[in-house]
């Protein structure tokens, strides 16, 4: 479904449905909103056929972060977009012209075989195209007005794009996960992400408080999709980021630290998607979500130590 001229890509990284871009197509011409690894690109160039425009007809590549499942791809793209120019954070411009300290970090955490297998190594854009988006930067969209945010907490380099014309947010992590497998009658099931390594609980809630005072119908989350309800997933957002500096805290100097935390995590989303509804049992919910609530734990973790 095509709303505004908006287009929602899976990315196809780790599951269907997992991992989110878009294209936003306004009079002819079209802006990507982060690219996914790679593995992606063709998906990405596929997306322009079935919108009816051409590479050459596309402006913008929009990054809401750098981390590697919405970034990885995005010299392997720009390099098939003879027009565009690259969309970044200020902090995380220097990473996209040379990514070699990106992919030293990636590197150190899962090693070279993984992010080659993962990512695929990640290409160098030309610092010519690439664009810094400070907090109220505009991007010029055929007309089109996409507004850049400043929106820490999840990473100090993290923005989120507003389109008033949808009146809509492209919210990168920053507004949370919200699978499709956890839909029910009550509507999306939503979890905050505090993967490593810059979570900030107070910068999140102030982040999320901002996007909110836009009064925004819908958010696109890149893990996944377009969500609306959009005052309560705020709500369980912002319950869920204390529960889960709460937990941190009370696992805090035991000796199974990363083990007490994971299995509190779990339990906490556990509990919250019974109460929404979901009815498929904490065995289903494991398999779903068994990365993000590691990533959650190793972040909030990094979190307790800083």
């Amino acid at each position: 479904m095509t709303i505004h001229g908006i287009h929602t890509i899976d990315t196809g990284f780790v599951r269907p449905q997992f991992d989110a871009a878009y294209l936003i197509v306004e009079n002819g011409r079209g802006a990507f909103i982060d690219c996914g690894t790679n593995f992606s690109v063709p998906r990405m160039l596929a997306a322009l056929d079935e919108a009816g425009i051409t590479a050459a007809e596309v402006d913008w590549l929009i990054l809401t972060h750098v981390h590697l499942d919405h970034a990885g791809g995005a010299g392997e793209l720009i390099a098939q977009l003879p027009n565009a120019k690259l969309v970044v954070h200020p902090r995380g411009a220097r990473h996209m012209i040379d990514p070699s300290v990106l992919w030293a970090g990636a590197s150190a955490v899962y090693g070279e075989a993984v992010m080659e297998q993962t990512y695929g190594r990640l290409r160098p854009i030309p610092a010519e195209r690439v664009i810094e988006a400070p907090d109220r930067h505009v991007v010029d969209l055929a007309g089109r007005p996409l507004l850049c945010i400043d929106t820490p907490g999840h990473a100090k380099h993290h923005l989120t794009v507003y389109d008033a014309r949808a009146n809509a947010c492209f919210t990168g992590d920053v507004f949370g996960l919200s699978y499709r497998e956890f839909d029910t009658s009550s509507g999306p099931f939503i979890l905050p992400t505090t993967s490593p390594v810059q979570f900030d609980p107070d910068a999140l809630h102030a982040s999320i408080d901002r996007l909110l005072a836009l009064h925004p119908s819908a958010m696109y989350l890149t893990h996944y999709g377009r969500v609306e309800h959009v005052e309560r997933l705020a709500a369980d957002l912002h319950q869920q980021i204390d529960a889960m500096v709460a937990l941190a805290r009370a696992a805090d100097g035991h000796e199974y630290r990363h083990a007490n935390l994971v299995e509190a995590l779990t339990d906490l989303y556990a509990g919250r998607a019974e109460a929404h509804g979901w009815t498929q049992g904490r065995e289903a919910l494991v398999q779903l979500l068994h990365m993000d609530i590691e990533l959650n734990a190793q972040g909030l973790a990094v979190w307790l130590d800083r």
